[in-house]
């Protein structure tokens, strides 16, 4: 009891520590001085008085919002004992391994500069610097000559470590549990079972009705259509971060969508949110990085080339250009089991004094890391707002699907997750696919990765990622259904092809 008593104290001190350096402390500091001039404020009631007025006025919501969004990202307690690594990671062996990927990725990218003689950062020519400028919003009109330059690495190239992830302190050649288990990933993790499954995702059971989903409910679709919209409205009403995270369960309503993730994700475009981006934007303009020809090569391979997303180039630039340079994403790397990489000054190689991150959010870009964006570029048309729900989406869901980890949302967990429900309760499909050399993990994998930007329909992926916030976890992008109706309808060499499986891969739907 005195050990939760004091878990719970220390969580509350560091999430006061974070809330005393944002805007909203600045904010709420300004109104407890303006209400000291109003008369209902007494002065023998003082503490009282400021907490009702600040209830009656709505800031009172806003901090609970604030606060419940910090409690979203705090990792879970450990032991007071346990070192500060363990925060980011508890388990030896994948924070090594996670090390040793990022060494190669640095590696890869440091080749890249000696082959090209380019530098990793240098500030841009004054005439240069007007020409960017005068284009920023046309960006994708420029055709520069990207030839050369090659991403660092590839969704494949992941999962070729994954695959040889090993826990040494494991032996599993008489263990009858990974006996059992044939599939790529060779690690001891706890993955949820059906029946936990159907535990956590509640909402998501054959009786309740979801939006985008045609299954047979007791109540007729358009009536829970209506009820589910003006139940959203309210929840929109009450700006309430919590009611709208167990709302979005059942799907958002289009018109509601951009708004509701707003208000899960509590972002709100305030003035200094909006100079903090243009303040981004100036340093794009005054200086290139070499992650910026990688970022130019990512979206002409990629979003390019997609029939939903080809007119949003412009929006995708912008925001991950911007991106690259925000030093308040490093925060996340406080619970993300990777490390920011570094750069030296010339002939300082070592010495930390003369260290900075590189780049400026230590974020590497990887081919298919724009596809995180494109799909946001639906729902807002505001660059500064587009941005802010774009970076709180990564550094609260995404970074887990690139970085290795043992975290039930983290791309190991999802990957063991998808092998051992698949080989469970599809054992014919599983086994089959195996015996033509397929293995479902090497096909399903880049989907994950991404999670599935570009391989559903957008209004599909969209209701997918209502799920991944209502329930905040990724956990459901290993989920399927139906797979085993692809062995029915193909001819010839079963699951030759990705698109059989993909037709037959409703992944928000629930088994």
């Amino acid at each position: 009891m005195l050990q939760e008593e004091s878990d719970l104290s220390l969580v509350i001190a560091q999430i006061v520590q974070k809330l005393k350096g944002s805007s909203l402390y600045a904010q709420l500091e300004r109104q407890a001085w303006a209400s000291l001039q109003r008369p209902e404020i007494k002065l023998e009631s003082l503490k009282e008085d400021i907490k009702e007025y600040f209830k009656i006025s709505g800031w009172e919501k806003k901090l609970q919002n604030a606060v419940y969004s910090e409690l979203s990202v705090f990792p879970s307690p450990s032991h007071p004992a346990a070192p500060p690594e363990h925060l980011k990671e508890p388990l030896v062996y994948m924070r090594k391994a996670q090390g040793s990927w990022e060494k190669r990725i640095l590696k890869s990218l440091n080749s890249m500069c000696t082959e090209l003689s380019i530098p990793l950062a240098r500030k841009r020519p004054v005439g240069e610097q007007k020409e960017l400028l005068n284009k920023w919003n046309e960006m994708g009109t420029d055709e520069p000559d990207l030839s050369l330059f090659r991403p660092v690495y590839a969704p494949k190239d992941f999962l070729e470590v994954l695959i040889n992830l090993r826990n040494p302190n494991y032996e599993n050649g008489d263990s009858l549990s990974f006996r059992t288990h044939l599939g790529l990933i060779q690690v001891p993790l706890k993955v949820k079972d059906i029946p936990e499954l159907k535990e956590f995702f509640v909402e998501l059971g054959l009786t309740t009705g979801q939006l985008g989903i045609d299954d047979s409910t007791q109540v007729p679709p358009e009536l829970f259509e209506n009820e589910h919209v003006r139940i959203g409205q309210k929840v929109l009403a009450e700006q309430d971060s919590a009611a709208a995270q167990q709302y979005i369960r059942q799907g958002s309503p289009t018109a509601l969508r951009a708004e509701l993730w707003a208000l899960i994700l509590n972002i709100s475009s305030q003035p200094e949110d909006i100079l903090y981006y243009e303040q981004l934007k100036t340093n794009v303009i005054q200086h290139d990085l070499l992650v910026d020809s990688l970022i130019y090569k990512d979206v002409k391979l990629t979003a390019s080339n997609d029939d939903y997303y080809f007119v949003f180039e412009d929006y995708l630039y912008q925001v991950l250009l911007c991106f690259s340079r925000d030093t308040s994403v490093l925060g996340h790397f406080a619970y993300n089991s990777a490390s920011p990489p570094k750069s030296y000054i010339r002939g300082k190689l070592g010495l930390e004094e003369y260290a900075v991150f590189y780049p400026p959010n230590g974020v590497i870009p990887f081919h298919g890391f724009s596809m995180y964006v494109a799909p946001l570029c639906f729902l807002y048309h505001e660059p500064s707002k587009l941005y802010q729900i774009f970076r709180e989406m990564y550094v609260r869901f995404f970074f887990r699907l690139h970085s290795i980890s043992s975290h039930p949302s983290g791309i190991v967990s999802l990957c063991l997750l998808f092998e051992t429900l698949l080989q469970t309760y599809l054992p014919q499909l599983f086994y089959h696919l195996r015996e033509i050399g397929a293995q479902p993990l090497r096909i399903s994998f880049k989907w994950m990765v991404r999670a599935f930007s570009g391989y559903l329909a957008t209004d599909q992926l969209l209701l997918l990622w209502d799920r991944i916030l209502g329930y905040n976890s990724l956990e459901i992008l290993a989920g399927y259904k139906n797979i085993d109706s692809a062995l029915k309808k193909s001819s010839g060499p079963l699951m030759s092809s990705e698109d059989q499986i993909m037709e037959n891969w409703p992944c928000y739907n629930k088994k």
